[in-house]
């Protein structure tokens, strides 16, 4: 069994006071941090752009994971880049062009993502894993946090952890974990889960966070 890595989401945080909410969480163990970028377009949500990532940047030294739920992100990786993401992660159902996008990535010296929806197969991601460093499964439909987690992405888990031990890629799996959901994803051999609500919207994040990891 893997060690637990937990990255959470700071769409959840409460940004009137984010330092705040990002120490709690960096204090608790989090290596790590989730930014959740929409458009308005590809999903139905919007949040921030780079001009928030560089300010989240200042604040913390944990490796910044940027996901990027955006049409056309070739358009804007190198601003995401320039705002200081260590790893850049844009959706496979968005992009025209998964070698360049990799590429254009890679080339600035961060590591490349892809993320796929629940009901794509990882069948049209398997040219490009021996690129990548970073594989997220989308275990809720994009574009709001909270929602109810999606069981069957579970065998996509599976299967995509097997991989990455072939092509030495992370696995990471975005929406509706929770204290009633991590074990069985942790289970599938994943590294990484993203829990956005169910870590912030908690009483006490700093216990919170160690009963997610203990879970």
């Amino acid at each position: 069994m893997k060690n637990r890595i937990i990255s959470p989401s700071l769409l959840s945080a409460d940004f009137s006071k984010l330092k705040e909410q990002i120490d709690v969480v960096v204090d608790a163990g989090a290596t790590r941090l989730h930014l959740d970028v929409m458009d308005g377009h590809f999903v139905p949500n919007f949040t921030f752009g780079p001009f928030i990532v560089k300010a989240i940047r200042k604040l913390t030294d944990a490796h910044l994971e940027t996901h990027l739920m955006i049409s056309n992100p070739e358009k804007y990786l190198q601003d995401f880049i320039d705002a200081g993401s260590d790893t850049l992660i844009f959706h496979y159902e968005a992009s025209n062009d998964i070698n360049r996008d990799i590429d254009i990535i890679k080339s600035n010296n961060i590591l490349a993502g892809i993320a796929i929806n629940p009901d794509t197969d990882i069948s049209n991601i398997l040219p490009f894993l021996d690129s990548l460093d970073y594989v997220l499964i989308m275990s809720v439909n994009p574009g709001f946090g909270g929602q109810g987690f999606i069981d069957e992405t579970l065998e996509k888990m599976k299967k995509l952890s097997s991989l990455s031990l072939k092509y030495d890629f992370i696995v990471g799996v975005d929406g509706g974990v929770n204290l009633n959901t991590i074990n069985k994803v942790y289970e599938t051999g994943v590294d990484v889960t993203i829990v956005g609500s169910g870590l912030y919207k908690s009483d006490n994040i700093n216990k919170r966070f160690n009963d997610l990891m203990k879970r």
